[in-house]
């Protein structure tokens, strides 16, 4: 299966396509997969605290369609529409009730506090999962609406008021790894190297755990942060912010950040006659990078599995609304792929599939 899903992301052929129909019937007919390499955290809600190693089952069906009302930043890019469809996959399978609502964007954290009101507001909602565009900016209203509705974080770092459950991992982590990886490539350099950085929107919650982490990677390193450009993690925006720095540094040679600036990097620097100058790094993994790693234009990126999380984050509510015991805080293990790691990259945790389009309500 996971090679019919590297094939179809590779070329979109009616051959291609034909397979993955085939890829898509079969993976309804199967029970998800089981996850063998999970974390968890305590105490919950602080990546400071204690990481375990866990091993996961999926949530068992429960009995009765519980109503979950999800709230995310936006599903304008692939990480995101990911997340959906774990999210879309688990709730069919678990047959629960799903509304997903979308921020527009991390720039917009009155919507998604107007929105977090609303999902509270609904009759009847049973719980709440919220990834948040910011990392203490809606804790009042959590902290208001946990006392009726429990409120779940999913992916994106947040202040823990009121949570009653959370699935993500650390995102310096995410940032230090691909730094690592950088650094480890220098390992024998004396000369300092350019790099460009794109860490994403400044507002974010997500993006100064991700800036520090890599920050501190490359600490005592030959690399050097010549230029830092932060910006929404939209295409258009980070293909601008890539023209600019090239413009004004022409001798970088890396350009390190978010997966929609590495989409866009990589036919800038084909037009610019500079893939073999400049190299492209991603500190998350899309299908645009992944394709960008296939063909040896994308160095490296890290996997958080966005899948698997939308997954665990259905799942994670579902057990607390049965009363069972469930796991308060955990998050797949983040694993760096580069061309020599794709044989070992779980797909199906990570993309969702070429065919897959942005969905906002489910009814079992």
């Amino acid at each position: 299966m996971k090679k019919l899903l590297m094939k179809a992301y590779c070329q979109r052929s009616p051959r291609g396509l034909a397979s993955l129909a085939a890829m898509l019937l079969l993976m309804l007919a199967q029970p998800p997969v089981q996850a063998t390499e999970l974390v968890r955290w305590e105490p919950p809600f602080s990546y400071e605290g204690t990481a375990t190693p866990l091993t996961y089952q999926a949530a068992a069906l429960p009995t009765r369609p519980w109503r979950l009302c999800v709230v995310i930043p936006h599903i304008k890019d692939a990480y995101w529409l990911a997340v959906n469809y774990g999210m879309l996959e688990e709730a069919r399978r678990l047959g629960v009730k799903l509304r997903i609502q979308e921020a527009w964007g991390y720039a917009h954290l009155q919507r998604q506090r107007d929105l977090l009101q609303n999902c509270a507001a609904m009759n009847p909602v049973d719980a709440i999962i919220l990834g948040t565009v910011s990392y203490a900016g809606l804790s009042d209203i959590i902290q208001t609406v946990s006392r009726r509705t429990p409120v779940f974080a999913t992916v994106n770092d947040i202040s823990n008021e009121g949570l009653s459950g959370k699935v993500g991992v650390p995102w310096y982590q995410m940032g230090h790894l691909i730094g690592r990886y950088l650094v480890k490539r220098h390992q024998n350099d004396t000369s300092d190297i350019p790099v460009a950085w794109f860490p994403g929107p400044r507002a974010a919650g997500w993006v100064p755990f991700v800036d520090r982490g890599f920050r501190d990677a490359i600490r005592n390193s030959p690399l050097r942060i010549v230029t830092t450009a932060w910006g929404d993690t939209d295409k258009s925006v980070q293909r601008n912010l890539v023209q600019v720095a090239l413009d004004q540094h022409p001798k970088v040679r890396y350009l390190v950040g978010n997966a929609m600036m590495a989409e866009a990097a990589v036919s800038i620097l084909r037009e610019k006659g500079r893939e073999h100058q400049t190299q492209i790094l991603s500190t998350y993994f899309t299908p645009g990078v992944y394709r960008g790693i296939a063909r040896d234009k994308i160095l490296a990126a890290p996997t958080d599995s966005p899948v698997l999380q939308g997954r665990l984050s259905i799942g994670q509510a579902v057990d607390m609304l049965e009363g069972r015991p469930y796991v308060r805080h955990l998050g797949p293990v983040i694993q760096v792929i580069d061309h020599a790691g794709l044989p070992s990259v779980d797909l199906d945790a990570s993309l969702s599939p070429p065919t897959f389009s942005p969905q906002f309500n489910y009814v079992p």
